[in-house]
């Protein structure tokens, strides 16, 4: 169960602080267990200063606690502090990623049967898609609902979402697509083959959580391969 601690303290002397941590994670290169970590000030306090700091376990949280790094750097840093340091230690019962799920979202709506839907609940109107096998970027949601809708004429087809990493605005999601050739695909009529393709697609999204830009990755050197559209070129 993922582990999360709350720092809280009041200084005036947040820049020894901050020059403390980066003293503190230089040292303990390859040896810390946090997965995240932010310090925040309060906008009502300048004084009032909060640490959030993320571990796997509680269990890798002790470990980390238990680094004599970890022990001199506290000592060093309560000295900066007006009163003494609280700790609250949280399991965390609830995860909320807003942008993760818009992401899953969008590859279910493109791999649905039926009617592609509007997609105006997941995509910016002016949403840019980036794509190295096209020779201009894809501008607009109608565009881009129309090379959706050339891929889905092509195929029947699922992802599978691989990997999914969120940070700030952005989402990576590496994905695994499986699909059956039905139809016409780049001058290439059906053939009925499966095939699988691998690939990455980074998005950014608006303020308001909408999908503002794609910029996609993806095997098609492999898939033409795969499609036979190959073979007359290496004969």
């Amino acid at each position: 169960m993922t582990f999360v601690q709350l720092i809280e303290c009041r200084t005036s002397r947040l820049d020894e602080m901050n020059r403390l941590i980066d003293d503190w994670v230089a040292q303990t290169r390859g040896k810390r267990t946090a997965t995240h970590a932010l310090v925040g000030r309060d906008r009502s306090d300048a004084s009032h200063i909060v640490e959030v700091v993320e571990f796997p376990s509680y269990e890798e949280a002790l470990r980390n606690s238990r680094l004599p790094e970890t022990d001199k750097i506290f000592h060093q840093m309560a000295a900066l502090c007006d009163e003494t340091p609280t700790f609250i230690d949280l399991d965390v019962v609830r995860e909320e990623t807003p942008a993760e799920e818009t992401v899953r979202r969008f590859y279910a709506a493109l791999a649905n049967p039926g009617e592609l839907p509007p997609l105006n609940d997941l995509l910016d109107e002016d949403v840019h898609s980036h794509d190295p096998v096209n020779p201009q970027d894809t501008i607009g949601l109608d565009n881009a609902r129309s090379e959706f809708r050339m891929w889905r004429g092509g195929f029947d087809f699922t992802f599978t979402l691989d990997d999914l990493l969120a940070q700030g605005d952005r989402v990576c999601a590496r994905w695994t697509w499986n699909a059956t050739h039905k139809g016409d695909f780049l001058g290439i009529p059906p053939t009925g083959r499966k095939v699988t393709m691998t690939g990455m697609t980074l998005f950014r999204f608006t303020a308001d959580g909408k999908i503002a830009e794609m910029w996609w990755q993806h095997d098609q050197l492999g898939l033409m391969q795969e499609l036979g559209a190959l073979d007359e070129l290496e004969r």
